[in-house]
Formats: structure tokens, C-alpha cells, sequence
């Protein structure tokens, strides 16, 4: 058990017993990741082992000297079978076994002896092994090829932490997929010079207890495969780095200790293994929605849009993990958390023109002012204090220098080399940014639930935001349903149609932000249907599904979902559309849209467009929409709201000739909807509507 389970600091370490990879970040390389607070840095690459264990000690160091506790956890294993480093070494501590490897191993950036001294240590067991694999052309004595000729050791193969942490490996297994023999091997040198570097500020868990400056520790990278699914980062190795660094720093001092409490043994343990329930919190995953969240009160029937939408606000709620990421990769993201200002912008009163500074004000008339020597410039601010009554240089940007706060337009002075001659009168402060002018350290810049837009990486990285804590993407799952339904381009009878619906709403999804998942066609069997369903519920976080949602005999959505004791049918009060099937198969949100591809976007658009944001982290979006005169003559009767597909002419509304929803082609010929209110209503040209822009549902 630890004495002081805080980590100030947290490094993760991924291995490789590879040769130099390269100037170019690759995977199966070296990559570490710095995290404190939950807030993890972008991974680092490093092409070989020698410049990472450089690397390593530098981090250690300046941690060291800076006063934070820091852990550094590798994907590697610290230590062998029981009875391996005894009948090797003479000695049962694992530690010394490090010290054994470092005499011995042989490293270079295009070379090593890892296989070799495998066939040597092999040769000092009885039978065959403990080592398999050679991934060299060569023949070498004493290393089986594969495990097929493995003889009687007298070794286990498998150390209790292998046994207890899903899908590790043996550390015998000295290649082939999944394989960490050879990353142990080159590793434990690296280790035990570590452990030289910095001695008694240096603790190994759990053959130690963790209560000095700086504990080692080993961690298994596959402990959350779910979590690293949703990583940011192109590169897997440095994805779980990240991934690992943030989730260990975000834990807190008794979650931590809880991790920390294994019994020490010669075969060590694998930080994180048994405590995956704490590293899975650490992720921040939202709890499931509500079982009645889609339930409409006692009696509804046929239910007004306005009435729906505020239910969906009202019982919705975001589904996806946070993650941190740099703030380069979070354009079109959601921040989880409020973001402050690290330091203020501009952090220094600066000039907002080339010119002269002074000290202001300055009254009406003629001046002139001695010219002292120097300038100011962006980035190369002025070591000094400027006279009273003397101007400086400055340069648009620069810091107002000590001794002035004004700063005169060049194009306003005549100046020779040591005085500048100019006309007042000019207020104190003039052509000046004061220092946090545009924004203040601490201050809020931006609200969880934003969307995050190219101005908005500008904002938050102009106030020194190097990381952000944002929504992983909402995965959005599109199936259409009907046996009548034939995918585009293949042959199709009178009586099949070409399915519309999956290609448009795959291309919404994308167009809202999230992540598209075609789940393809499921045919009129209700068996099928559920099978589709409970795989796709696995991969997506909320599933749109067009066809069967009303409460015939071919609507199986409606039907499964009826089993689940989630299940609303919504009678929505619009045209085109009315059915709108809402429920839970498996814990995720299921939206049943009609199948008519009109009626489908129009409902996709009002309904699901809203509720996706919200599922996904999102504010609830305030919908764009312009009064405009209508181009067009109705009469609308009471108790629906319509939505007519329109465009904009002359500054007015058209509509489309035919308001019947199967005219698909009317869908590419709007550019947007004219909305109609639930109440009779009379138009005719120069009518007053609601017109709603389809690039306001973004």
C-alpha cells in the first residue's frame, strides 16, 4: 500500500524492441504521453531507444527539480514468471534480474542482441525454452522458431498478473502478434539505468512502496479497449498514451491508493489490472438514458411539434465519453467542460499601430519630443524605461514600454534622427490595446456544449489553450427497413423501389457533425431486425431507422421496440410525417422515422437534428430561421403544422409545385422549408412566413 497515493505528474510509456523507425511518426515505435489533472499533452515520438530513455531521464529530471511526484507507467513487463530471475541470477529480486539484462544486452538504433541472448538464456534451462520466436533469417541455438517445439523448462509460462489481465501475453514470446518478449528484454536496461539515474528518489511498484519523487510502474494498455476506440490520436501507440496519462493523473488520491493496494511478490503486478472499473470512470462516460424518457404524458394523441421538441429537451441528455485532445485536432468538436482562460489577451498593453510611444495625454498644438534610442517590436519587447517627455520606436503589436501608455500614428509625425515633431491634442492611452482587453486570465471563453469552429480554436488559442476536454463523436447508426427496398445501381422490378433514405440521412448525420454508420437494409422479419439492432447498438450511440414506425403489420420497428418497455409512438401534429416510433434497444436511443424519404428528412430535420446535438453534448440549437414574404397562395386548415419545401427568389418564398411527399425531386429543388403554423391560415402572395435555411440544420 502507497504512503501518498497523489502523482502530481503522470508519464505513459509505450515500448518497442524494434530498430530505428525513423524521423517520421509511425506506429509499433516509441511514444510517451505527459498528463497532470486529467489534462494529457500530445504524444511525443521517439524513433529509437536510446533518444527516448534521453528523454526520459531530461522529464524525470526537471519533474524532480520542480517538486512534483511523478509515475511513470510502461507497457512493459517488469518482471518474469516466478523461479525465472532464481535460476538465472541466484538471486529471486526481480530488480537485480534489470541490472543481469543491462550488462548484457546489446543495443543499437539498427541493431540488437535480444534473440541471441534469448538462445543463451534458453540454453541454461533444461528441454527447450523458456524463449520461442526468432524473427531473424538465421538459425540461432537454443530459440525455437515457434512454440510448437517447445520442450519440459520447468516454467510456467504465464506470470498471475498475465492470467488476470484480458489478452496479455507471455513475456517468453519473443515475437508474432501481440507479442512483449522482446520488448522486455530491451526494456529492463533502460529500467535499471533509471533506477541508477536517480536512486533514492526513485521507487519501482509493487516491489516498493510508492512514497518517493518519482515511482515506476507497469500498465497494460489493453485495459480499456472501449475508451481508446474514441481517442483522437491516428497512431493506436499514441492514442493509449494519452489515453493512459490522463486517466491515471484524473484519479483521485483514494482511487489511486485503491489501484496502488497489491501485495508485493517477485512477479510484480500490472498497474490498473483489477481496478478497471475506477480507470472506466476516470473516462467520464454519462450514465444511460431514463427507460421513459420518450414517454409522452397520460392521454396524448396527437401531439403539437412545439409539444414534442420540449419533451426531447426536456428528457434528452448527452450519451458520449469526454477525452482530451490537443486543441489542433477539435475543430468541429463539443467541449465537455467550460473553458477559462489561461492567461490574458493581450497579456501586455500593446500598440495597435506603428508609431511612436510616449507618455500621454498630450494637449492641442505643436510638440516635439527627444527620439530615445532603441524600439519596440512584436516579440522583441524594449529592456528599459523610456524618459519622461521622450518617444520611442514601438511597432504595431509590441509592448507599450515602461515609462509611456500612448502611442501616436507614424503617418502622424515628422521625424529627423533624434526628434519627432507631431500635433496634439491626443488622449492618454490612444492607439493603445490595454493588457486583457479582449480577455482576462480566469475569465469564461467558451461553454460546455459548444461546438467548436475555426474562431473558436483562434479565441481559445490566442489565451494560451493548449488542450481541450471535449465529446467523443456521437456515432449515429442509419438502417432502412422494407423488403421492397433495392440498393441504387442493382437491378430492381415495378413493384421494388431504389432505397433514397440511407444515402440522405448517412449524408445529414455527417453534415450535423457526427460520425456516420451505415447499418444497410433490414428486410420485413422481425427476427432480422432485432438481430441488426443488438449488433448495432454495440458500435453506435443513437440509431435512425426509416420504414416501420407506425402500428401495422410490417412495422417491426415499432413492434421491437414495444418488447423493450421504452417504446412511444408518437402522433406528431405535422405534415408531412405523423409517426415518429422513440425508444431504448439496448440502452441506446432508437428514432423511427416514416419511410416516405420527404416525410423522412422533414422529421430528420425538426425531431432528430435537435435531439441528435443533445445526445452528442451538444446545447440545444437555436434554429435559424427569416420572415420573409410568401411567393405562393394556401389555405391551411387548423391542427397541423406544415412544411413546405421552398427556396428563396427575388427575396421571396416558392414553393414546390406539389406538396405531395412522394416527389423526391422537390427535396434537391428547395434550398429550405417553409414552416406554417398550427392554426388555419390564409397566404397569398406577400404573406408574412417562417422560412428555415437547410444550412441552418448544421
Amino acid at each position: 500500500m502507497t504512503h501518498d497515493p497523489r502523482f502530481d505528474t503522470v508519464i505513459a510509456v509505450d515500448w518497442s524492441s524494434g530498430n530505428d523507425r525513423g524521423p517520421r511518426p509511425t506506429a509499433d515505435a516509441i511514444w510517451t504521453c505527459i498528463a497532470r489533472a486529467g489534462q494529457a499533452q500530445t504524444p511525443v515520438y521517439h524513433r529509437n531507444r536510446a533518444l527516448a530513455e534521453a528523454y526520459l531521464i531530461d522529464t524525470l529530471a526537471d519533474e524532480l527539480a520542480a517538486g512534483r511526484r511523478t509515475l511513470a507507467a510502461f507497457d512493459l513487463c517488469f518482471a518474469y514468471p516466478s523461479g525465472f530471475a532464481q535460476a538465472l541470477t541466484g538471486h529471486a529480486d526481480p530488480l537485480a534480474l534489470w541490472d543481469w539484462f543491462a550488462a548484457r544486452v546489446q543495443d543499437a538504433p539498427k541493431s540488437n542482441n535480444r534473440f541471441a541472448l534469448a538462445g543463451q538464456i534458453n540454453a541454461r534451462f533444461p528441454g527447450t525454452g523458456p524463449f520461442w520466436f526468432n524473427g531473424l533469417k538465421s538459425d540461432i541455438p537454443d530459440l525455437p522458431r515457434t512454440k510448437a517445439d517447445y520442450g519440459d523448462h520447468g516454467l510456467p509460462e504465464f506470470r498471475g498478473a498475465d492470467m488476470a489481465a484480458k489478452g496479455a501475453q507471455s513475456p517468453f514470446k519473443l515475437g508474432g502478434v501481440g507479442a512483449v518478449g522482446g520488448q522486455v528484454i530491451m526494456g529492463l536496461p533502460t529500467l535499471s539505468r533509471l533506477r541508477a539515474r536517480f536512486g533514492a528518489d526513485i521507487a519501482v511498484w509493487p516491489f516498493q512502496p510508492a512514497d518517493r519523487a518519482i515511482t515506476l510502474a507497469e500498465t497494460y494498455f489493453s485495459l480499456l479497449p472501449a475508451a481508446l476506440a474514441a481517442e483522437a490520436h491516428d497512431i493506436k501507440d499514441a492514442a493509449q498514451t494519452a489515453l493512459f496519462a490522463r486517466s491515471f493523473s484524473a484519479l483521485p488520491p483514494a482511487q489511486m491508493a485503491r489501484c496502488l493496494d497489491v501485495p508485493a511478490s517477485d512477479e510484480g503486478w500490472v498497474l490498473g489490472v483489477g481496478s478497471e472499473d475506477i480507470l472506466a470512470a476516470a473516462q467520464l462516460t454519462p450514465p444511460p438514458l431514463r427507460n421513459d424518457c420518450f414517454a409522452m404524458p397520460q392521454g396524448a394523441h396527437w401531439t403539437p411539434v412545439d409539444t414534442a421538441l420540449a419533451h426531447l429537451r426536456g428528457r434528452l441528455s448527452p450519451v458520449t465519453a469526454t477525452q482530451t485532445i490537443p486543441l489542433a485536432k477539435a475543430a468541429g468538436r463539443i467541449l465537455a467542460a467550460p473553458v477559462a482562460a489561461t492567461r490574458s489577451h493581450p497579456p501586455h498593453a500593446n500598440a495597435a499601430v506603428d508609431g511612436y510611444a510616449f507618455a500621454g495625454p498630450l494637449p492641442a498644438g505643436p510638440h516635439t519630443l527627444p527620439l530615445h534610442p532603441g524600439r519596440a517590436a512584436a516579440g522583441v519587447p524594449f529592456d528599459g524605461t523610456v524618459p519622461p517627455g521622450h518617444a520611442l520606436r514601438i511597432l504595431t503589436g509590441a509592448n507599450i514600454p515602461d515609462g509611456t501608455d500612448t502611442v501616436v500614428l507614424q503617418e502622424d509625425v515628422n521625424t529627423n534622427a533624434t526628434h519627432i515633431a507631431l500635433h496634439g491634442p491626443l488622449k492618454q492611452r490612444a492607439n493603445a490595446r490595454r493588457a486583457g482587453e479582449d480577455m482576462l486570465a480566469g475569465d469564461a471563453v467558451l461553454p460546455a456544449g459548444r461546438r467548436l469552429t475555426a474562431a473558436d480554436l483562434a479565441t481559445l488559442a490566442a489565451c494560451g489553450t493548449g488542450q481541450v476536454s471535449v465529446r467523443a463523436a456521437l456515432r449515429v447508426g442509419v438502417l432502412s427497413t422494407g423488403d421492397e427496398l433495392r440498393d441504387p445501381g442493382t437491378p430492381a422490378t415495378d413493384g421494388q423501389i431504389y432505397d433514397a433514405n440511407r444515402a440522405m440521412l448517412l449524408a445529414d448525420v455527417a453534415g450535423w457533425g457526427h460520425t456516420p454508420v451505415d447499418l444497410d437494409r433490414a428486410p420485413d422479419d422481425r427476427d432480422k431486425l432485432r438481430t441488426i439492432l443488438t449488433g448495432a447498438a454495440t458500435r453506435c450511440d443513437a440509431i435512425l431507422t426509416s420504414g416501420g414506425a407506425s402500428a401495422g403489420d410490417e412495422d417491426h420497428v415499432s413492434a421491437l421496440l414495444a418488447t423493450t418497455g421504452s417504446f412511444a409512438l408518437w402522433r406528431i401534429a405535422v405534415k408531412p410525417g405523423r409517426p415518429l416510433a422513440m425508444g431504448l434497444w439496448d440502452d441506446t436511443p432508437v428514432f423511427g422515422l416514416p419511410g416516405n424519404p420527404v416525410a423522412a428528412q422533414v422529421c430528420a430535420l425538426i425531431f432528430a437534428h435537435p435531439a441528435l446535438a443533445v445526445l452528442a453534448g451538444a446545447d440545444w440549437p437555436a434554429r435559424q430561421s427569416f420572415t420573409v414574404p410568401a411567393a405562393f397562395a394556401k389555405s391551411k386548415k387548423p391542427g397541423r403544422r406544415e412544411y413546405l419545401r421552398a427556396r428563396i427568389t427575388d427575396g421571396a418564398a416558392e414553393v414546390f409545385p406539389s406538396e405531395g411527399s412522394g416527389r423526391v425531386s422537390g427535396l434537391s429543388w428547395a434550398t429550405g422549408l417553409v414552416e406554417l403554423p398550427d392554426d388555419a391560415a390564409d397566404i397569398t402572395p406577400g404573406t408574412p412566413v417562417t422560412y428555415l435555411p437547410f444550412t441552418g440544420f448544421a
